[in-house]
């Protein structure tokens, strides 16, 4: 019986050990998937956005609707093929959305000065680290404001398509302000999602399914962060 006694929890420190080591790289595999498509965003962006025949040729025709929502089509297009595609081929997908996503915000380089868009960048890094880290750590289950903030984001994209009608400046100083606040909550929440999505999964050893949930947690905070620096542009951001 003491054999025994001590034997079990060795058992169960060895598998806690197994599973610690496999959400370390189940979540470096998230942000390394995020990195590369924030490399590619950032490359397109600047490649098109100082370009300016292609500028021209982009936001001064009707393209540019195209390129403001292909993006936002994309996401819910992923979202309803991801069982049906293979791993590889969703990280394909990501790193296409991921371009995409840089010709849209490729006008930002016309618009605002290139000090302002690299300091802007560094605060929403910093920031985005600094909430990421704790969403991880936190002893807090943060699922209860996930409804609340989804509705916010809902909310959010509902006031911006009218503010492109409209053009109000308060409507669209409140809607950043907002923003930030909402995509910096959604960081912590996505964050403690991955990781306990990863812990209730581990031990059923579906390595596809994990593989597509790396994707899916990278395109979640890619999109918290390319949000909430879009959001913090408005007010850090130098206009040319």
């Amino acid at each position: 019986m003491a054999e025994y006694q001590t034997a079990r929890p060795v058992g169960v420190g060895i598998r806690t050990a197994a599973i610690d080591a496999g959400l370390r790289a189940h979540m470096n595999k998230v942000y390394g998937l995020m990195s590369v498509g924030m490399l590619l965003t950032g490359g397109v962006a600047w490649a098109v956005g100082t370009n300016e025949a292609m500028l021209q040729a982009i936001f001064a025709t009707p393209l540019k609707w195209l390129v403001m929502f292909a993006p936002l089509i994309m996401v819910f297009a992923f979202g309803a093929m991801i069982n049906r595609l293979s791993v590889g081929a969703a990280q394909l997908f990501f790193y296409v959305y991921a371009a995409v996503m840089g010709l849209s915000l490729s006008f930002i380089f016309a618009v605002y000065t290139g000090t302002s868009i690299a300091q802007t960048f560094l605060v929403t890094a910093i920031a985005f680290a600094s909430l990421s880290l704790y969403g991880y750590t936190t002893k807090k289950d943060l699922s209860a404001m996930g409804t609340f903030l989804i509705m916010g984001v809902v909310g959010l994209l509902i006031a911006s398509v009218i503010n492109i009608f409209l053009a109000s400046s308060a409507l669209a100083f409140a809607i950043s302000f907002i923003g930030v606040l909402i995509f910096a909550g959604l960081t912590a929440y996505d964050t403690q999602t991955i990781k306990n999505t990863y812990l209730e999964h581990a031990a059923m050893g579906d390595e596809e399914w994990l593989g597509k949930a790396a994707v899916m947690g990278a395109l979640n905070l890619y999109m918290d962060f390319i949000n909430m620096f879009m959001f913090l542009l408005q007010f850090l951001g130098n206009r040319e």
